[in-house]
Formats: structure tokens, sequence, C-alpha cells
């Protein structure tokens, strides 16, 4: 019997995914279930699981936290997650298995399936890249393309133009990329960091501006001309200079 700890902040998820293990007859014996990271490591520690049921965000933290403190045990990990796509971009790009909630008796079949012929130290692996993916501290953006996930620096992001529902992010190094989403789906995320959206089209890094002409145009310093609109020429001016004041 192969032993499994189920680590999930939501009672109704654990026991759901407790009745479907019992349907399927998988050979698994569930030692343990646990609502935070600080149970599920001294369960694991004391148990010593095969495998992990293992909820990305937890209430004290995420699954990676869970990951880092128990690195000196060997078991296998299946993600479960609701439809954040941040966390499942970062998971993809590992190529780690999950589970989207609430789960399906069939993709749990199938997750079992692969997870058990995947050595453990090739999940090892798949889990490091998705950790760093999913841990980025706001330095760099995960851009889902036609064929590809692309991790953007944003240190090196000049700006990003929309285009019926398209936005294309130009980079420093003079490679450009298309994704299939409005500008405003990575306004939030952008305006956090050195980002300001001067007109309805543009997100522009504050830091790549060479010059405001106060007729209504920024100069980046590859020469690219950016417009101003008039409705938000104020706020623009007001993170511009709030701006290099921290500098």
């Amino acid at each position: 019997m192969m032993k499994t700890l189920i680590v999930e902040d939501k009672e109704n998820t654990r026991k759901g995914l407790l009745r479907l293990l019992e349907l399927i007859d998988a050979n698994i014996n569930v030692v343990g279930e646990c609502a935070t990271i600080k149970e599920a490591v001294v369960v694991a520690n004391a148990c010593k699981p095969d495998l992990i049921f293992l909820d990305i965000n937890l209430i004290d933290g995420t699954g990676f936290d869970f990951l880092e403190q128990t690195e000196n045990l060997n078991f296998r990990v299946i993600f479960i997650t609701a439809y954040e796509e941040y966390a499942l971009q970062a998971l993809k790009i590992g190529a780690v298995d999950y589970l989207l909630k609430p789960v399906a008796i069939e993709e749990l079949k199938t997750a079992l399936n692969r997870v058990m012929e995947l050595p453990t130290q090739v999940q090892k692996q798949q889990l490091k890249t998705a950790k760093q993916a999913y841990n980025n501290d706001g330095e760099t953006i995960i851009l889902s393309l036609q064929d590809s996930f692309q991790i953007i620096d944003l240190k090196e992001l000049l700006y990003c133009e929309s285009d019926k529902g398209y936005t294309t992010f130009y980079l420093n190094n003079g490679k450009k990329y298309l994704a299939s989403k409005s500008l405003k789906e990575f306004e939030e995320q952008l305006t956090k960091n050195s980002f300001t959206r001067p007109h309805q089209s543009f997100l522009v890094n504050l830091k790549y501006i060479d010059k405001y002409d106060k007729s209504g145009t920024i100069y980046l310093k590859n020469g690219k001309k950016i417009p101003v609109s008039s409705r938000k020429k104020e706020t623009f001016i007001t993170k511009l200079f709030s701006w290099n004041k921290n500098l």
C-alpha cells in the first residue's frame, strides 16, 4: 500500500478526494489529512509518505513552502489547485502534475498513473522549476504564448502595446512577444512595479523614459515615442516625479 498524505485547507476538498481514492481502489493508504503547512511538516516527517496531494495555496503559506521544509524526504507530489492562472502557469512550466478543484475521478486516475511512472529525482527537478516560476518575487511575468510559456524579466521590459485584445511585450534586447490578452489583464501586476499606463494602448517602464515632452509625448531611451492621453496626463506626471524621488 502506498502511504499517502493529503495537505489541503478545505475540508470538503479533502473528503471529496478521499471518496474518489476509495472508488478507484488505487492501493493507497491515506495516513493523514492536514490543513496547514505546520501540521503537514510534522505528519510528513513522522509518517514518511510515498505520495502527497498538496494544495498550492494554504492558509499559512504555499505548497512550495511545505516542500522547502521537507526537502530531505523522498515522496511524489500531485498538486491540488483552484483555477488560478498564475499558479497553473508555474505548474505547467515545471511539467508538474496537478488536479483542478473540484477533483474529477478520471483526472485523478490519469495523474496517479503519470506520477507513479516518474522517477522521484526527475519530479524534484520539475518541482524546482515550477517553484522558480511561481516564486518570482514580482521580478518576472509569465506569458502564455501560442506554443509555450515565456518568462519575462521585468527589468528588461521596455513597454507593452495593446491592439484588439492582444498585447505585445517589447524587451530591451530587441525581442518581442505577443500574448492573446488585453493590456488590462497585465496592468495590476505591472503597475505595482516601475510601470505606468499613460495611454489606453500602452504600459511603459519608467526606468526607460528619456524625457517627457509637455505636449504629451514620452520618449524612451531607444527612441520610441509613446503618447500620453489628456485624461491620464496628470496621473502620469505625478507617478513620474514620485518614482524619481524614490530612486
